[in-house]
């Protein structure tokens, strides 16, 4: 007969087994570049004194597959700078100027080192699901967003033809991405078009590509989010293994490489979701850009952005 202590000591060995055993359900953490990177504002009041200044503008944050460190700090005399995060999907610079006189300039510009990791794509699928009861944080990725439109019929309809016979999450949502690649032509718009805008034109740029992707994800009650980089954006989506822990998947819905629950892409992310509630904005916004604001002002203050990578 085993002894109480022989049996503790198995269940012991038995746990910390377990616990070596990866979860291979999840994404994984390749290779990592890191670069720096520029943000900031320069003001100048060139049609007389300004006063009450506010600029904000969206920086790199903290995610799983980025590290973010403040590197340097470049700010005009009298110029305060805070951060606040919106949504816990972005982290946004504010530039306070108390004045400038007429002719006057103020400026100022944060450094940050950023540190990406290539993303590795599970290496089983088969138990993927979508959840039945998301948490209150992934459901809002459920619900539409400025220019994603999931609760259109035809986007609904379309999505649960594509999604018929598939047998995981992971199946329908790759049907779902594949069938925006294949059926939605890559065309540069230099304005913002709504998903479902794509949906019946066939064709659409990133923006409009991920938008679709999204909705169609949505409509499938499969969780989707938008991920933002300086000039580019892919989709996000969201699904539970057999354990009922969720994990977050990137797609690359633009571009001739077919990425899937993978990612390799330098850039900064700058912000993940698509409907923020901005202060100083009334309607949700799908993207939280730079603005610039002033209490007193004789002419508006001519502003210049500053987002730029610092070559080595």
């Amino acid at each position: 007969m085993r002894s109480t202590a022989s049996i503790l000591v198995a269940c012991l060995i038995c746990a910390a087994a377990q616990a070596e055993q990866p979860n291979l359900a999840a994404t994984s953490l390749g290779e990592q570049s890191t670069s720096q990177w520029r943000i900031g504002v320069v003001v100048t009041a060139q049609g007389g004194a300004v006063s009450g200044i506010v600029a904000t503008m969206p920086v790199p944050m903290d995610w799983p597959e980025q590290e973010v460190k403040i590197v340097g700090e470049e700010r005009s005399p009298g110029t305060r700078l805070a951060y606040r995060t919106l949504d816990q999907g972005v982290k946004q610079l504010v530039v306070s100027i108390p004045r400038l006189a007429a002719g006057e300039e103020a400026s100022a510009v944060v450094t940050f080192a950023v540190t990406k990791h290539e993303i590795i794509e599970p290496a089983e699928t088969a138990g993927l699901s979508i959840p039945p009861r998301p948490t209150r944080d992934v459901a809002k990725y459920l619900r539409p967003s400025p220019y994603i439109e999931s609760t259109d019929s035809q986007i609904k309809s379309r999505a649960a033809t594509i999604a018929t016979g598939k047998t995981s999450g992971w199946e329908s949502t790759a049907a779902l991405f594949d069938w925006v690649r294949e059926n939605v032509q890559y065309e540069f718009d230099p304005d913002i078009k709504p998903a479902i805008t794509a949906f019946k034109a066939g064709r659409g740029d990133c923006e409009e590509l991920t938008s679709l992707v999204i909705a169609l994800c949505r409509a499938s009650k499969i969780p989707a989010r938008a991920v933002w980089v300086p000039g580019h954006c892919y989709p996000e989506f969201y699904l539970q293994d057999a354990s009922g822990a969720g994990h977050w998947y990137p797609c690359q819905a633009a571009g001739d490489l077919r990425q899937f629950g993978g990612m390799v892409e330098e850039r900064p992310i700058l912000q993940k979701g698509d409907n923020f509630k901005v202060p100083g904005e009334r309607a949700p916004q799908r993207y939280v850009a730079q603005r610039l604001s002033a209490t007193n002002a004789a002419a508006d203050p001519a502003v210049k952005w500053i987002l730029e990578r610092v070559e080595e």
